[in-house]
Order: structure tokens, then sequence, then C-alpha cells
């Protein structure tokens, strides 16, 4: 039997008999984590209010094994909030679909739990605190996080060079399966041209340059959104439910 400490972004619950949850976390040290929450369902468990989707927590668990990731879950026996986004991210619809997108997101790329993911876990910190404070417009920060999410796992996608043989860009050409845009002599069945502006934009959202993200033209966010969502459900190899509700 031991006790384990980490901290953590909630990433969903799900209810368990008549008072517990099970919560998913994205947690710092531990990657994606199950744990049984008990009696956090009951009105006025201040536990439980701590433990709902988007609060960056403090938690303890108890594992039966000397891993935290064993044969049966483990319980999660404390909790203190360190950051509660969801106060500022509930109550907006554009700033909660992009958040449950991210949430999603973050789930889906830590599909072996108990392995760390520190990057992803720290981009999801990041995403979420500038979500809920309202810096920039909800669907730009979503499609940062989606891109830089990527990026971090390998899928990094290129919007200047050729992504297929380095030739220097700009290049015009774009596609989701030779790993974003392509010189014309790369170019393969199925590939699309969007404007300059929206690649323009992709590129600044990947780097952090948000003083050019900010000064784009909705079209053009709106065109850069349908690259980025193609792109993530192909390597993924299917789409995330949430995005169709993200406000564009």
């Amino acid at each position: 039997m031991s006790l384990f400490r980490d901290d953590g972004i909630v990433l969903r619950t799900q209810k368990l008999g008549e008072a517990d949850r099970i919560i998913t976390l994205l947690t710092r040290n531990n990657g994606r984590v199950r744990a049984v929450a008990r009696g956090v369902r009951r009105t006025k468990s201040k536990f439980g209010a701590r433990l709902e989707p988007f609060s960056h927590v403090d938690v303890q668990f108890f594992a039966r094994g000397g891993e935290l990731i064993g044969r049966g879950l483990p319980l999660c026996t404390q909790s203190e909030t360190i950051a509660p986004y969801g106060g500022a991210i509930v109550t907006d619809y554009a700033r909660y679909t992009a958040g449950t997108a991210m949430l999603e997101t973050a789930e889906r790329f830590t599909d072996h739990e108990g392995e760390p993911a520190v990057q992803q876990y720290l981009l999801l910190v990041g995403a979420l605190r500038t979500l809920a404070a309202g810096e920039h417009e909800p669907h730009l920060v979503l499609d940062a996080f989606l891109l830089r999410s990527l990026a971090v796992n390998g899928y990094a996608p290129s919007f200047d060079d050729c992504a297929k043989c380095g030739m220097p860009g700009p290049n015009r050409f774009f596609s989701v399966g030779a790993g974003g845009v392509i010189c014309g002599e790369c170019r393969v069945p199925g590939s699309v041209v969007p404007s300059a502006e929206s690649l323009t934009l992709l590129g600044a959202l990947l780097t952090g340059d948000w003083q050019t993200a900010d000064a784009c033209e909705l079209r053009h966010a709106r065109e850069g959104s349908g690259l980025v969502a193609a792109y993530l459900h192909w390597h993924l190899e299917r789409g995330l439910r949430s995005l169709r509700y993200v406000e564009k």
C-alpha cells in the first residue's frame, strides 16, 4: 500500500455507484491517471467540487501496490485547488467548447496510463490559463494548442518549407498526409491551396507569435481551423467529437 502525490488537470469524470466518481487526470509526473473518488457526488462534498473538469489540482492517491498504476484503480484521497480554471471557462460557450476540445485532445495523446507526458501537461496548463484569462480569441487558443500538441508528439506540420523535399517557402500547396505545405514538384493528389494569410496564421500559432495571430481576419482563421482539424484527424485516425461544437 502506497501514497502518491502529484498535480494535474481534471480531464473528465464518470459516475460510479451512487456517490462516487472515476476521475481522469493528466498529471505532471505520472501522465494520464484514472482514480476513484469516494463520496464526491454528495451535495455538500467540497472534495468533489475541486475535482471538476478544467480544475488544476494537487492530488493525493492511495494505491494498493507499490505502483500508482496497477491492477485496480487507485483512490483519490485528497485534493487541493491550484487554479480553478473552470470557473471562467464554463460560463462562456466559446471558451467552454474550446476547452472541452483541449481536454479531449490531451486525453487522446496520452493513451497509455502512467506514462509521463510532461510537455503535453505543460501545454494543457498554459492553454487553459490563457483561455480562462480571455487574453486571445478562444478558437485561436484552441488551434495553437492543437498544433503544439501535434508538434510535441512528433507530428509538427510545416507551413513554410516543403514538408517532403525541404524546398524553402513560401509553398502554396497543403497536404495533411505529406506533413503540411509542399512545393509544386512534390504535389500529391488531394492537396489543397489555402490562402497565404491562413498559412501565416497557422505558423504564428505554432510559434507563439500572438501579435500576428490576433490581427488575422476571421475568414482566414476559419480556413486555418479547417486545416488544423483535418491534420489532427489524420494523425489521430479519427476526429475529436468536441470539435463539432467549437464556435468559429
